[in-house]
């Protein structure tokens, strides 16, 4: 066994861990705070498949801006006291148990399509696709219209703002 699959041995199970843990929590700032370590055990996967500026757009993005989001509206909200145990419906226990053997189902099934001959194997021009250069090459020769149309988009949106700020200043 080398290093790379003790990574992700244990990446895996930190990554299980803490979505058990997120969904079985009745304090819903503890149940964000092992989401953001899910989030970082998914960018850890990025990284296994060479996809580097994916994983760093996964760590910026969802365990930054989006889940400081979601804190602080919990907290804004002061969910923390109230216990949600009166608002689940009836045959919940069944539903989840049922859901439950069906995603086992689908984790064999995964698990028993590799062995059935299928290839594995990644091309590599997919190997290229994750990487920074592989994406800024993407951005600034296919898409470069889109993407100077967007710069402008988020540039006046910026103007925007700012107009209706000073406004109401003064």
């Amino acid at each position: 066994m080398n290093i790379e699959t003790i990574v992700f041995i244990f990446v895996a199970l930190a990554s299980i861990g803490s979505a058990i843990l997120m969904i079985t929590r009745q304090n819903p700032v503890k149940s964000v705070l092992f989401l953001i370590v899910n989030f970082f055990s998914l960018s850890v996967f990025y990284l296994f498949l060479h996809a580097q500026f994916i994983a760093i757009i996964e760590i910026l993005v969802y365990a930054g801006a989006i889940m400081v989001l979601f804190l602080f509206v919990i907290m804004l909200l002061n969910l923390g006291s109230e216990s949600i145990a009166g608002n689940r419906p009836k045959g919940h226990r069944l539903l989840a148990a049922l859901l439950g053997v069906a995603v086992f189902i689908e984790i064999i099934a995964g698990l028993e399509l590799p062995s059935r001959g299928l290839d594995s194997g990644i091309s590599p021009a997919a190997a290229q696709m994750g990487t920074v250069e592989g994406i800024g090459k993407a951005l600034y020769t296919s898409y470069i219209f889109p993407f100077e149309v967007t710069s402008l988009l988020l540039l006046a949106a910026m103007v925007g703002v700012i107009v209706l700020a000073r406004r109401k200043i003064l």
